[in-house]
C-alpha cells in the first residue's frame, strides 16, 4: 500500500436532482428534508451571456465549483483546478454524431466549441481570471476517484489548495444507451494540504482493489449514486454531510481503489 495523501476539505459544492446546493444535500442526507423540485444549476460565477449559452455540463461544473470556492474563502483566481467527467457533454456529442452523419454542413460552431472535454475548465478559468494550472480528467466509471487522486496529489506535491469538480449529465441517443447515465450529478471539493480546524481531514491511499458501490442506506442517495459516474462520490459526500469519521473505498481505475479515511476532530 502507498503512503497516504493527507488533505483537508475546505469547501464543498453539490448539485443533484432535488438538491441544488450543499445545504440542501445535507438536509436530505440527515433525513430532515426530502428532495425538492429540480432546478437549473445556478452557475452565477459565469457572466449572464455565458450562462445563457453554456450547455448543461458547463452549468453543473461551474455551479458546484462556485459553491465550493465560496465556502473555502479561497480566491478562485489562485486555485489550480481539476475538472473530471466520465463522458463530457453527452447531449452535444449525440447531436454532433447525428449531424455529421446526416447534414454535416449544418454543424453548429457553438456546439462544436462546447463539445471538447475541457470546455467547463475553460469557462471556469476565464470567468474567474484563473491563471493557475487546470486539467481535465476522464476515467470512465471510476472518474471521480481518478479526479480525487489527481487533485490530492497536486495539493500535496505542490503544497497549495486545489479545486476538484466532478460532473456528468444524463446520456442521450445511442450514446446514452451505452453509458447508462440516467441523471445529472456534480460535486466539487477544495482540498488543502494544510491542517485547518474548521475542515475535515481526508487520508487518501491508493491500494490494489476493485471495489463496487457502497450503499449509504438512504434510498434517494443510493438512487443518485447508481445514476451517474461522478456520483461515485456519494459515499464520501454523505460522510462529509454527517461529519462522520469513517473509512471508504472509492474506485479510481481498473483494479485500483482509493482507501479514504475521513477524520473528524471532536
Amino acid at each position: 500500500m502507498s503512503a497516504a495523501l493527507t488533505v483537508w476539505v475546505k469547501g464543498i459544492g453539490v448539485w443533484a436532482p432535488g438538491a441544488a446546493d450543499w445545504d440542501a444535500f445535507c438536509e436530505i442526507a440527515a433525513g430532515r428534508a426530502g428532495a425538492a423540485a429540480e432546478a437549473r444549476p445556478m452557475a452565477d460565477v459565469l457572466p449572464p451571456n455565458e450562462r445563457r449559452r453554456a450547455p448543461e455540463s458547463v452549468l453543473l461544473a461551474a455551479a458546484v465549483a462556485g459553491q465550493a470556492v465560496r465556502m473555502s474563502g479561497v480566491d478562485a483566481a489562485t486555485l489550480p483546478c481539476v475538472f473530471a467527467s466520465a463522458h463530457g457533454d453527452q447531449t452535444i456529442t449525440d447531436y454532433m454524431c447525428a449531424t455529421l452523419a446526416g447534414t454535416p454542413t449544418e454543424l453548429s460552431p457553438t456546439k462544436f466549441h462546447n463539445s471538447v472535454h475541457n470546455a467547463p475548465a475553460g469557462y471556469w478559468t476565464i470567468a474567474t481570471h484563473c491563471h493557475a494550472s487546470s486539467s481535465a480528467v476522464s476515467g470512465g466509471e471510476t472518474t471521480f476517484g481518478a479526479g480525487l487522486l489527481e487533485a490530492a496529489t497536486l495539493a500535496v506535491a505542490d503544497d497549495r489548495d486545489v479545486l476538484l469538480a466532478s460532473y456528468d449529465i444524463a446520456g442521450a441517443g445511442p450514446l446514452g444507451e451505452m453509458t447508462a447515465t440516467t441523471g445529472p450529478f456534480a460535486v466539487a471539493l477544495v482540498l488543502s494540504p494544510h491542517a485547518d480546524a474548521a475542515a475535515i481531514r481526508l487520508d487518501v491511499t491508493p491500494a490494489p482493489g476493485n471495489s463496487g458501490s457502497q450503499p449509504t442506506g438512504n434510498a434517494w442517495l443510493d438512487d443518485v449514486a447508481a445514476s451517474n459516474p461522478s456520483a461515485q462520490a456519494i459515499p464520501l459526500v454523505h460522510a462529509l454531510a454527517l461529519a462522520r469519521t469513517t473509512a471508504l473505498r472509492i474506485p479510481a481505475a481498473h483494479e485500483l481503489d482509493l482507501h479514504v479515511d475521513v477524520g473528524v476532530d471532536t
